[in-house]
């Protein structure tokens, strides 16, 4: 029951409890009264915890309308619009385990963190085809709304993933790609293709963070491309922002990107042995989050990656290639350095050439050339002339992780045009579409697309951010204002 403005509540009323703190993130909040004397007002907070003002304080009080009391699935329709009615509504519904809720087009989704069993076939049929308010509100609606939109209108759509890390980007992404490949109606191999892709990409992109086990730490656009009747032809993976700084370094209680662990634990003993391979606890770009590798990370995931892989078309001789370049880097990450005097220069020099040679090998590059890589630089003057400079022990080490996140963030680069090579289907079907699309006489494409942008999330660190990490949160903060 709502209170009516202008009297003291009932018990059983519902109002809104501003204690007059300043705080950004500070908000009136929901409490349920449940006594009234001369002198106290009780109340029972959101969390069920008891709390008591006393009565002179009843100005801080405000009546609660009753969509904000039962909650609605659609926030445009909410009485009280407020930050305080929208977060009040969200947790409503969210503590019934009903972790979507409307604003106009605009999903709200909450990850529960738990199979809520909402994600199987009947309820793909159940979405196919219907409007958005004829259910309630769901991933599969949004993913739905854009596929009739697109063919009803015969015009493009776009879904934009937008939030903090952790809160189920990605997952929704997934969610969103199994409904178009299930209602194209075509189920053909390059709607398991574009399927595929996902544990790919995540194991190349995706690490444990302090608050996410799986967190993208990549942004990707998907375009999946349909003919006029509305099924899958092709579909084409844009990559950015690949944070290439966790490759040499994480904070406490992160890892490193998943492939490593996997490859770790995952190849066998005679594999390993050919990349010169041990344990975790060996190599240095894999300890520094001081975090055990996560349950996951074991052979049964990595035969799933390798499978995906096979179904992309990759050829084992390029998986091998993979893995040899991921060696290589671990090696080259326990190569240190020690100071050394060249003609009264700092300088320094590799301590274990061992390190080096491996490397090399890996990567099939000359073991001399390597070395200097790591402890000289070369710069061009203008004139046709070459500068050699030495370079000190701290400086050889920022070269090394220089080299290493340049070789990672090429690979990955690969690996994401390799998969585009098997996703965008027939190559005379695209270029086709492309040639049209260029045409005065007929702009028009012979394809349709739905393109799905899933950016990795906001995130703060005790310890900082990384520089790529301070343009993801940029670049979220202009997403959330194209929203409003």
């Amino acid at each position: 029951m709502a209170m009516a403005q202008g009297r003291l509540p009932f018990p059983g009323d519902y109002v809104w409890y501003d204690s007059g703190e300043a705080g950004e993130f500070t908000v009136p909040i929901g409490v349920k009264v449940k006594t009234v004397t001369e002198e106290w007002l009780a109340f029972l907070t959101e969390d069920n915890e008891d709390m008591s003002i006393p009565i002179s304080e009843i100005h801080r009080l405000k009546p609660m309308n009753d969509s904000n009391v039962e909650g609605v699935e659609d926030m445009i329709h909410l009485d009280d619009v407020s930050e305080a009615g929208l977060l009040r509504n969200i947790r409503i519904r969210f503590g019934k385990d009903r972790i979507y809720t409307y604003t106009g087009t605009i999903l709200v989704a909450l990850n529960p963190n738990k199979n809520l069993g909402i994600y199987n076939k009947e309820m793909i049929k159940r979405y196919a085809g219907a409007k958005l308010s004829d259910h309630p509100p769901h991933i599969f609606a949004i993913a739905n709304a854009a596929y009739e939109k697109m063919k009803i209108t015969q015009a493009n759509q776009c879904i934009i993933n937008s939030g903090e890390t952790g809160a189920g980007k990605t997952e929704s992404t997934k969610l969103v790609l199994q409904f178009l490949a299930a209602v194209s109606g075509q189920h053909s191999w390059i709607e398991q293709q574009i399927l595929d892709s996902n544990p790919v990409l995540e194991a190349f992109g995706n690490a444990k963070t302090s608050r996410n086990d799986n967190s993208s730490r990549f942004g990707k656009y998907i375009n999946i491309h349909f003919d006029r009747t509305g099924c899958i032809q092709f579909a084409k993976i844009q990559q950015y922002l690949l944070e290439k700084c966790r490759i040499v370094q994480q904070n406490t209680s992160e890892l490193n990107y998943h492939i490593f662990y996997l490859m770790l634990s995952g190849l066998q003993d005679s594999e390993k042995e050919r990349l010169h391979l041990k344990d975790v606890d060996a190599y240095h770009y894999l300890v520094q989050g001081e975090t055990p590798p996560l349950p996951q990370h074991n052979g049964d995931e990595l035969r799933k990656v390798k499978a995906a892989m096979k179904v992309l078309m990759f050829t084992e001789e390029e998986i091998w290639t993979l893995f040899s370049i991921l060696a290589a880097l671990l090696h080259i990450g326990n190569i240190q350095f020690k100071a050394i005097e060249v003609k009264q220069l700092e300088a320094s020099e590799v301590i274990d050439t061992d390190l080096v040679r491996l490397g090399a090998d890996l990567l099939q590059v000359d073991e001399k050339d390597m070395m200097k890589w790591f402890t000289s630089k070369s710069t061009s003057t203008g004139r046709g002339d070459t500068v050699v400079s030495l370079l000190s022990t701290s400086q050889a080490v920022d070269m090394r992780d220089s080299f290493v996140k340049a070789v990672y963030a090429k690979m990955f680069v690969w690996v994401a045009g390799r998969i585009n090579r098997s996703i965008q289907g027939p190559k005379q079907a695209a270029e086709k579409s492309q040639q049209r699309s260029r045409s005065k006489r007929n702009p028009v494409a012979d394809t349709l697309s739905i393109g799905i942008l899933d950016i990795f999330g906001f995130e703060h660190s005790d310890h900082g951010n990384y520089f790529e990490q301070l343009c993801v949160n940029y670049t979220n903060e202009k997403l959330q204002n194209f929203f409003l």
